[in-house]
């Protein structure tokens, strides 16, 4: 490719996303695309000959805009709000531009260090001991796969080697609760587990593990031959943010002899915030903790973070080195040893860059007005009096419903799905559902970057003059 070429598109493509960033607001937060919509514009066939970049960035504009639902979108409240911050943005375009493949040190001895430097950096900043070892990962999904296979090499039941198919071991069983992100039952179908043995532990009126509960399921289960490999508790759930009582569970999983892995994806950051360190609350005494950046720090998805206590267990998990990677440095960490990727991008990059750029203060001012919003708006939703909030909401985000006089279950619920319906499609603000206690709730996740006390209030307001509309009379 030309240089002048290049340059010209690279200098539009910078253009466009200086635009964007300073007009997000101004795009339909929902996108308006009909399925099939896109795939039908694009041609058939790979063409012959290669095109000009201008035209790539011509059928950028014109096709992939408009079939995007903005999660850079100031009120975009829906599921968890994520943020693609400037020096994330730029942390990408240079990790993409350097197109290196982070698995050995000395493949990138940068990469695998900055990695090393920004995990220390941000496990000082959640209050866990320094003694955890942190690898990046891509999402929660993979984090927690990786935690429950260096749970099940901790059994010592030669798992790695031998298989378990056609062998004489006890059923192994992982317990979390209807709470829990469907990410820890797929890891257990992954690993072989199945699902008939993720048991759901009972939770309390806060959609909260019960200590006692867990503690009778792993003793039953002792006692018939099952073998309990993982606990699986949250700090910040994704329906409600809910978040489990760790320090309890962990003395349960100790006197069991059971590994205990805490999902803080979301949550955890807001331990960086001095009077919200007390969601990690126990979290030191786990055996793995998964925080996930891209969610509720400014990172562009997708960057998840796996601590462990035990970092043999995990490399001894996973680690296979054929003749053609072996090196000759005994004193460095090679990160491939650690999953089951054996080619990493450069994630490290953006993390450092966006905990340099926001430094600590910077992320605890967002962080405690993220915070301070969602208390000012379930204070409103409280008031309203026609509406109702469904479950406790400890940080950013609040579950609630229209309790339209006149409405009773299925019925109620089709009016809360309407006034969803109806809002997102204004393109003005899009929030999601939950289900809580069969019941459907409207719920609202305040996380971005750039999303303004306004935004919230405005989008309040639109969803309260929607659900009056269309209550029946």
């Amino acid at each position: 490719m030309k240089s002048p070429e290049f340059d010209l598109a690279l200098e539009r493509a910078v253009r466009w996303v200086t635009s964007y960033f300073a007009h997000t607001r101004d795009f339909p937060v929902f996108s308006k695309s009909i399925p099939g919509s896109i795939k039908n514009a694009i041609p058939p066939a790979l063409p012959e000959t290669g095109e000009p970049l201008s035209a790539l960035l011509d059928d950028f504009e014109r096709l992939v805009v408009p079939g995007i639902t903005h999660w850079n979108h100031p009120r975009f409240f829906a599921y968890f709000a994520i943020t693609g911050s400037e020096p994330g943005v730029i942390a990408e375009l240079l990790s993409a531009a350097l197109n290196v493949n982070a698995m050995l040190w000395r493949t990138s001895p940068a990469a695998t260090e900055i990695e090393e430097a920004a995990l220390g950096w941000l496990r000082d900043a959640l209050g866990l001991p320094r003694e955890l070892f942190g690898v990046i990962y891509d999402t929660a999904s993979v984090s927690g796969l990786h935690a429950l296979a260096a749970a099940r090499e901790s059994l010592g039941l030669e798992i790695r080697n031998l298989g378990a198919a056609g062998r004489d071991l006890p059923r192994l069983r992982v317990y979390c609760t209807a709470e829990t992100h469907s990410h820890i039952e797929k890891d257990a179908i992954l690993l072989g587990i199945g699902r008939e043995n993720v048991v759901k532990i009972p939770t309390d009126d806060a959609f909260q593990m019960a200590p006692r509960a867990l503690a009778s399921a792993l003793a039953a289960d002792r006692a018939a031959g099952y073998l309990p490999m993982c606990v699986a508790a949250t700090v910040g759930t994704t329906s409600t943010t809910s978040i489990d009582p760790v320090r309890a569970i962990a003395a349960v999983c100790r006197e069991h002899r059971v590994w205990l892995h805490v999902d803080a994806a979301y949550a955890g950051p807001a331990a960086i915030v001095p009077e919200l360190r007390w969601v990690l609350d126990g979290c030191e005494l786990a055996d793995s903790i998964v925080v996930n950046p891209h969610k509720w720090l400014f990172v562009p998805i997708d960057l998840s973070v796996l601590y462990t206590r035990h970092e043999g267990l995990l490399r001894r998990a996973f680690s296979l080195i054929p003749a053609y990677l072996e090196t000759p440095e005994s004193d460095v960490r090679n990160y491939m040893d650690y999953g089951v990727q054996l080619g990493r991008r450069f994630r490290g990059l953006k993390l450092w860059f966006v905990l340099r750029a926001y430094g600590r203060s910077g992320i605890v001012e967002r962080l405690r007005n993220h915070v301070a919003w969602t208390q000012e708006l379930a204070r409103r939703i409280r008031e309203a009096g026609d509406f109702e909030i469904l479950a406790p909401h400890p940080l950013s985000v609040v579950c609630f419903r229209h309790a339209a006089r006149g409405l009773e279950n299925e019925a109620l619920d089709a009016h809360n799905q309407r006034i969803v319906d109806e809002v997102n499609r204004t393109g003005f603000a899009f929030f999601s559902t939950t289900r809580l206690n069969g019941r459907l709730a409207l719920r609202m996740a305040i996380g971005n970057e750039r999303t303004t006390e306004a935004d919230v209030f405005e989008t309040w307001d639109l969803i309260l003059r929607t659900a009056r509309q269309l209550a029946p009379a």
